[in-house]
């Protein structure tokens, strides 16, 4: 029993390394239990594997980027976007504007403007292929580097935008680290992001680019944290460059930069300056690609998210039961008019009425406000978790990493061929998740503010 525990550092990370090869490398996306059993078999290690108190800053950090490396050679096994990705980059490397045309068009036409277009529209599917993009500004550059060092090969562009993502999650391992230190918060926290299966499977091997989103997320935040409030306001833009889900963050910095300062009127200016920088940033990242087509194709594809998505939802799916049950069909599109409102409603709620002055409260605001709209969205895909697992490093809330865990039950939908999800599986996923929400609001003892 003392050998084991001596040596549990060595034998988890060798477990660990185990499962995630497999995982890499002979796992299907329709093979659901065999995915549930490497994923609670990883969960498990990473459990103890921070339990492991004795283990050192530098040796974590070790593994964290050796879990990542050995997916570097692996096609993506459960997710197809890359292929949009590969297809986006290479348009542009060949002069086009991906956000004027559609690959199913150039398909159809048999008139292929990129290599290997036919295969890429084959793995990105049909309903993908058939809708305009919507992949901002700095994430394109990300396909388009990888464009650029590999436009023969579809294994090549992906180890490239594999790469990408993994630089960016030491560039949050990183900014992370000095933010905890700056709010004299432990640093071992950001391990909950850093060392998370999920985190490892869904962006690393599934090449999904929140965490180039986080680093510059991140790296705003410390620098708000310094005063540094310009360029806090320029990585943010750059953070909504790549994923728009931070423009949601907006109006909570109003008691940042009001009750911060010195008086009211030097606080608005402030308040004003930063918004004037993050929104003129996002303006000049989106200036290459600007036109009207632009304008109206990339508001249609947003908006298909709220009028025509539908998975993994929380408590869409109750409103859309009652939708059923009184008017016989399905209500998505009145609903998902609604969902934009109350939760910008919620976010001048958390803005006005919730003390946000400290960081750590400011933070705290962006994970609630975020979490509520997750919650009642029409989507929710098992990567956009990635962003509240961040924020909650930060906070005393971790039913983020409860989620990060029950979240492999919306991967069953794909063991059906069509499709098809298992209401009962998610309505578990909630209800775990929803329970523990409960404790920690209300039985919990807060570790700080």
């Amino acid at each position: 029993m003392s050998l084991l525990k001596k040596y549990n550092f060595i034998i988890l990370t060798f477990v660990s390394i185990c499962f995630y090869t497999i995982f890499a490398y002979s796992l299907e996306r329709t093979d659901f239990y065999k995915l549930l059993v490497l994923w609670i078999g990883l969960f498990g290690s990473f459990y103890f594997l921070l339990q492991n108190k004795q283990t050192s800053f530098k040796n974590w950090v070790t593994i964290a980027i050796l879990f990542r490396l050995i997916f570097l050679f692996a096609v993506p096994n459960l997710s197809q976007d890359f292929y949009r990705f590969i297809w986006d980059g290479r348009m542009i490397l060949e002069g086009f504007n991906p956000y004027l045309s559609l690959p199913q068009t150039f398909i159809e036409q048999n008139n292929a403007p990129i290599l290997q277009a036919t295969e890429l529209y084959k793995g990105m599917g049909q309903l993908n292929g058939s809708h305009y993009t919507n992949y901002p500004p700095i994430n394109q550059l990300c396909f388009l580097l990888a464009a650029l060092f590999s436009k023969h090969s579809i294994l090549g562009s992906v180890i490239i935008m594999r790469i990408l993502i993994i630089l960016a999650d030491i560039g949050v391992l990183y900014f992370g680290k000095k933010l905890l230190e700056k709010l004299h918060l432990p640093v071992h926290n950001i391990f909950l992001y850093i060392l998370n299966p999920f985190v490892i499977i869904e962006f690393t091997g599934n090449l999904h680019f929140e965490p180039v989103m986080l680093f510059f997320l991140v790296w705003s935040l410390y620098k708000l944290q310094q005063q540094k409030w310009i360029w806090a306001g320029v990585l943010l833009a750059c953070a909504v460059s790549v994923k728009l889900i931070p423009l949601l963050f907006l109006p909570l910095f109003y008691q940042w930069f009001i009750k911060n300062d010195i008086s009211y009127i030097t606080g608005i200016k402030k308040l004003i300056g930063f918004y004037t920088v993050v929104l003129l940033t996002i303006a000049i990242t989106f200036l290459p690609f600007f036109s009207i087509e632009f304008m109206t194709n990339y508001s249609n594809s947003v908006g298909l998210w709220f009028r025509n998505f539908e998975f993994n939802a929380s408590f869409y799916y109750i409103a859309r039961e009652v939708g059923y049950l009184f008017r016989g069909y399905n209500e998505i599109a009145i609903i998902g008019k609604m969902i934009p409102i109350l939760t910008i409603s919620f976010l001048l709620i958390l803005t006005f009425f919730r003390r946000n002055i400290s960081a750590i409260q400011l933070i705290t605001a962006m994970l609630l406000g975020l979490s509520f709209y997750y919650f009642i969205s029409t989507t929710m895909h098992p990567w956009y978790i990635g962003t509240l697992l961040i924020l909650s490093v930060f906070t005393k809330y971790r039913y983020p990493l409860v989620w990060s865990f029950v979240i492999i039950l919306s991967y069953q939908a794909y063991a059906n061929i069509p499709w098809k999800e298992n209401l009962w599986l998610i309505a578990l996923e909630y209800a775990i998740l929803y329970s523990f929400i409960i404790w920690e609001l209300s039985i919990k003892k807060p570790t700080h503010n």
